[in-house]
């Protein structure tokens, strides 16, 4: 596995054009967690990589032949024309050959290439994609549905026994990406959610086997599996082939893919059209009531997939790292998906009480988008967070009116990040209670907490004096300090159980301890 792994590694890096049929004027490599696709002028060959994740197994050559076949085969069901067949691949004196039988070391998967332009996500990319994209997809997946493999040997995969079998696996694959990709609430909470779904939902599971609703699907329909023809034709490829389990199931997770991606990219009403226009055409009108269920559990899919691409060693530190950022946004939607409602920590006091400090340990236990009014402040300007500006109290950009644009952004912001579901820390003084209010008003559909820090005012002093020696974002000095105290308005209009007080004078706080008083 390792041996071969290398082999493929060292292929895909120093492939000649020589070793194609034909010599291409042109070839592209991409790399996915399982595969190495090869575009070249007119033909594609797919390479399965040597893993073992489990749920799918490539580990050796008879296993990747074998694999290719079905692939060709279930994906000529929606593009005969496009699945060609398996190529051998040989290594040779001249080095390796593809479409040569003599010492075959590996097979691809031949395929005819698709118009790049015509890809789903690079119509979604160019905020292209408009409704009659979607009729055609609709109008080709009703028929294929329709006609797909259904009954014994299929049934079984939309069985509460099977769903829940899938949704206990991806949890237990990802709990040790617990901390890096999602925090431990939204692990428990979306594992918990979707526990309580299948368990009030048995009699729901069980009539859509008995309606005939569990079928042999696409299992990866999602728009880097897409591709129009113009408005004339669409292509849907690259099924499910590793495993059955996740290509038969009910139909209503196939299509709460789709939906579930156009939603991540920001295109609901287009999610909700396509959602609509399915159900009218299908007849399917209980689809709705697993909507959400399905769409949970395919980004959460997502997510993990994204969790084993940041794992992958043979790619870049920066193709890891934003692999693993991906998969925290698609936990994220998983998360609003389980009715979870994203947390607002505004971490707020005075000048020198230790709130950035907080606030970036709290970003590193929570995962949650950090905001410093700091960084806001000056982004508005135009000048880098390092650079200072040491102006009067209330003068220049730190004047009252642009005091405001810089809580209004600040809050234009964190309601950007909780709508996508993801958890926000709001770090500034917050002085004044008209921008707390604001803030209460205007992000009321997040949960908020509010922590206050203090500190006496020796430490603070001894705080200042540091901080002349550091590279610290902050322009405030002692005496800005004691100018903002004296206009303080305490915060007596948060709610006790919301108002979390932390008196920093001592140093470091626990984090932890104050996750479980709000928790």
């Amino acid at each position: 596995n390792i041996y071969w792994r290398r082999k493929m590694i060292n292929w895909a890096t120093e492939l000649k054009k020589e070793s194609f049929p034909n010599n291409p004027k042109s070839l592209e490599i991409i790399q996915t967690h399982i595969s190495y696709v090869f575009i070249s002028d007119e033909l594609v060959y797919k390479i399965k990589k040597p893993v073992n994740f489990g749920f799918l197994d490539f580990t050796t050559l008879e296993l990747r032949k074998f694999y290719c076949e079905k692939e060709v085969e279930l994906n000529r069901r929606l593009c005969p024309e496009i699945y060609l067949g398996v190529a051998p691949i040989s290594e040779t004196s001249e080095g390796y050959k593809l479409e040569n039988d003599k010492n075959i070391v590996e097979y691809a998967v031949k395929m005819r290439k698709l118009p790049a332009e015509g890809m789903m996500k690079k119509l979604i990319n160019d905020r292209a994609l408009t409704e009659k994209h979607l009729d055609l997809v609709v109008d080709v997946l009703v028929p294929f549905y329709k006609y797909a493999r259904t009954g014994k040997g299929i049934d079984e995969h939309g069985s509460i026994e099977t769903v829940s079998f899938n949704t206990e696996e991806n949890f237990t694959q990802t709990a040790f990406y617990v901390s890096k990709a999602l925090n431990r609430w939204r692990y428990n909470e979306i594992v918990k959610w979707t526990k309580k779904f299948i368990r009030e939902n048995k009699d729901l599971f069980e009539s859509r086997i008995k309606e005939g609703f569990i079928r042999e699907c696409h299992g990866d329909l999602y728009s880097a599996n897409i591709c129009f023809d113009d408005l004339r034709k669409v292509y849907i490829f690259d099924c499910i082939e590793f495993n059955e389990r996740f290509r038969c199931g009910d139909v209503a997770s196939d299509i709460a893919f789709l939906s579930m991606d156009l939603d991540f990219h920001s295109y609901s009403e287009l999610s909700e059209y396509f959602v609509k226009s399915y159900t009218e055409k299908s007849n399917d009108q209980d689809l709705m009531k697993l909507l959400n269920f399905y769409k949970c559990y395919r980004a959460y899919v997502r997510g993990k997939i994204g969790c084993f691409t940041s794992d992958d060693s043979a790619l870049s530190e920066e193709e890891r790292k934003k692999a693993l950022e991906t998969a925290r946004k698609y936990f994220d939607l998983a998360y609003l998906y389980s009715e979870g409602k994203p947390k607002l920590f505004v971490v707020f006091g005075l000048p020198g009480t230790g709130k950035s400090t907080l606030a970036r340990a709290l970003r590193e236990q929570t995962l949650a988008e950090w905001i410093p009014s700091d960084m806001v402040r000056k982004a508005l300007v135009g000048i880098a967070p390092t650079e200072h500006r040491y102006e009067p109290f209330e003068k220049g950009i730190y004047s009252k009116d642009f005091t405001e644009k810089t809580y209004m952004k600040m809050i234009e912001l964190a309601r950007e990040n909780l709508l996508r579901g993801r958890d926000v820390i709001l770090d500034a003084t917050f002085r004044e209670r008209v921008y707390r209010e604001a803030v209460m008003h205007e992000l009321k559909f997040a949960d908020i907490y509010w922590l206050w820090c203090v500190a006496d005012d020796v430490v603070i002093r001894e705080r200042f004096m540091k901080r002349k020696e550091s590279e610290d974002i902050s322009d405030a000095r002692w005496e800005i300090y004691l100018a903002q105290k004296e206009k303080f308005e305490i915060p007596e209009e948060i709610a006790r159980e919301r108002l979390i007080k932390i008196d920093t004078s001592e140093g470091k706080v626990s984090i932890e301890m104050i996750l479980e008083m709000i928790f």
